[in-house]
């Protein structure tokens, strides 16, 4: 336990947040039936772009927007993808994490 704490203290915040953003796209993917052979789960899917909103908006202030771009990017690239997917899409402006990533819910706790 301490041998791993010692290597993750070692490893940036960027990488960190970059390797979670990576995580929930490829899920957030799955979930909008990108993979062969999964079915689409559009309820799982909007949680997942919603939580990735979330992390990229809190995050971009403090990765800086060399690394935040290709996070807001994906970002809307599931998004469009799930539109896409949609048997009944939301409305513009209303899909998965368009609140949060237009608003910055999560920018304004910072003090």
């Amino acid at each position: 336990m301490e041998t791993e704490a010692r290597d993750i203290a070692e490893v940036p915040a960027v990488e960190i947040i970059n390797a979670s953003a990576v995580h929930l796209m490829s899920a957030a993917a799955v979930q909008c039936g990108l993979a062969e052979d999964v079915p689409a789960d559009l309820d799982e899917a909007r949680k997942l772009i919603n939580a990735l909103a979330g992390l990229v908006t809190a995050a971009a202030p403090e990765i800086g927007d060399h690394h935040a771009r290709p996070l807001r990017d994906g970002l809307r690239s599931l998004q469009l993808a799930f539109r896409e997917a949609s048997p009944i899409p939301d409305e513009i402006g209303k899909g998965p994490g368009r609140e949060v990533h237009r608003f910055g819910y999560l920018a304004t706790t910072r003090r």
